[in-house]
């Protein structure tokens, strides 16, 4: 793709505010969708829409299905506008906090009244909308909704520890099981389509005021999900079902020992028999939700670190190859504008380069790795950008820059004040890579919300190699304010990134 000299924000819904302890697609998604037009961006990005689960962090990378939509998400307004809830069903003002999510309590609460509206919605006759959504989602909609059954019924045990004859999907099993959870398996559809009309909505909303939508595909799924269970030949799976191999980074500078990352691998010859059918579907469904789609851990579509499964580490791993070529020859045939994003991070080499540049794939620049020691030939300095790029001040994985700045090395201090020519401070350092980022000659700039909100370090949405305390933060109300607008909007003006209605 090419790009308008644009910019846009990067915030996860769940981080807005709202009156029910998590955000979600009510009123402030639309008032936030507002701000972005009123300060002169083009994106917002978010990441992964898929549902999470407590006992994984809640973390939006660890999700049960490739396909469906969090129901975290569902909006408690739009359910009493749609005549699904009573006033009566929703809590008074100030039960929830208002600066993080704490999922335990959000997920009891959106439990009680999405089973109060899937009890209303159950009295009265299914719409042809309800009717129309389940026949163009039948590809994954009865499949996952079956499986969250299951689980549920199994006492939420994975599902290689089932009945064989249901691990197996013994077509007798499902069934049965079909036929005996049948109530349940019905709420799990309502819910798919409840979160799925409330955000073809709110996109649409956006694409009237001028807002698109970037997301974001994780590379690997989890062992424990619809996709693992419903789909076993697509991974490296023994006859028990047990992974052969699993996921993971080699070690590196940041680890010793790399980084174990546990989900099974995909067997890619099996998937390139089917022409990659479940990828693209994935991808498809993805492009219904978003105008741009970030292609999360880029690297492994040109090799992938496959560690034995049992081992404590990732050290005794190998790189195994992914036919990435022939993959992304077919994917263009499907979306010849091909509208994704190479997140080219980590240890790269130069066929992941080849890889990406061959189609055209935008990659990622991210200031906060530019000012070490090869600062002259580092890419991600902005003098080594180019127009076919985003550049970011820091990612969803990163510190905020006031943090960052706190935590970096002497070198990076002086390599950073001399690049711009001044001294800074943590309390400045924000504005100055901001400005930074947006004079980059990349097509688009894309700015965390803690930075241009000039946060601390204690506003990090996610800290990588830990398991509690992320994907909790929250903006406040009121913190999106018309000077704050005005102030971006005057930025994009100042360095081209104003794209005029």
């Amino acid at each position: 793709m090419r790009f308008e000299r644009s910019s846009g924000i990067l915030i996860h819904i769940t981080s807005l505010p709202s009156p029910y302890g998590i955000g979600d697609m009510g009123p402030e998604a639309y008032n936030f969708v507002d701000f972005l037009a009123a300060a002169g961006q083009r994106y917002w990005q978010l990441l992964p829409l898929s549902p999470t689960r407590n006992e994984s962090g809640n973390s939006p990378y660890s999700s049960p299905s490739a396909f469906a939509g969090n129901v975290l998400l569902i909006s408690p307004e739009g359910l009493l506008q749609a005549g699904f809830l009573s006033q009566e069903d929703l809590p008074h003002a100030g039960k929830f906090k208002n600066n993080k999510v704490n999922f335990p309590e959000v997920i009891q609460f959106k439990k009680e009244i999405l089973d109060k509206a899937f009890v209303r919605w159950k009295s009265k006759n299914k719409s042809k909308e309800y009717i129309d959504f389940c026949e163009h989602n039948k590809d994954w909609l009865h499949d996952y909704a079956l499986y969250m059954a299951l689980r549920t019924a199994c006492q939420n045990k994975s599902w290689d520890q089932w009945p064989e004859d249901l691990a197996q999907r013994q077509l007798k099993a499902l069934k049965q099981a079909a036929e005996d959870l049948s109530d349940i398996i019905e709420k799990e559809k309502f819910l798919q389509y409840l979160f799925f009309k409330q955000w073809e909505k709110l996109r649409d909303y956006a694409h009237s005021q001028g807002i698109h939508m970037i997301g974001d595909v994780p590379f690997y799924v989890n062992f424990d999900s619809t996709d693992c269970w419903a789909h076993t030949e697509m991974f490296k799976l023994n006859e028990a079902f047990e992974p052969v191999s699993v996921s993971g980074v080699p070690p590196d500078f940041f680890s010793e020992t790399g980084q174990l990352w546990g989900t099974p691998v995909y067997d890619w010859d099996v998937m390139q028999e089917d022409h990659y059918r479940w990828w693209f579907s994935r991808l498809r469904q993805n492009l219904a939700l978003f105008d741009l789609v970030r292609l999360d851990h880029f690297r492994a579509f040109s090799a992938f670190w496959e560690i034995p499964a049992g081992e404590e580490t990732a050290m005794n791993g190998q790189w195994a190859t992914t036919p990435g070529h022939d993959f992304f020859h077919h994917l263009k045939g499907l979306f010849p504008s091909m509208p994704f994003i190479a997140e080219d991070l980590g240890t790269i080499d130069q066929a992941v380069h080849d890889l990406r540049d061959q189609f055209e794939l935008p990659g990622m620049r991210v200031l906060q790795y530019a000012f070490g020691d090869d600062m002259r030939e580092n890419p991600f300095v902005p003098h080594n950008h180019i127009p076919n790029s985003i550049v970011y001040t820091g990612t969803h994985d990163n510190a905020t820059l006031r943090g960052w700045y706190k935590l970096i090395s002497e070198k990076e201090r002086t390599n950073l004040h001399l690049y711009l020519g001044k001294e800074l401070s943590d309390s400045t350092v924000a504005d100055s890579l901001h400005r930074l980022a947006l004079q980059s000659v990349a097509g688009i700039a894309v700015i965390p919300m803690q930075d241009i909100l000039n946060l601390d370090e204690q506003h990090i949405m996610n800290r990588p190699g830990t398991s509690f305390g992320n994907w909790e933060w929250r903006m406040l109300p009121g913190q999106t304010k018309n000077a704050l607008a005005n102030h971006l909007q005057e930025l994009n003006e100042i360095y081209g990134r104003l794209i005029k209605k």
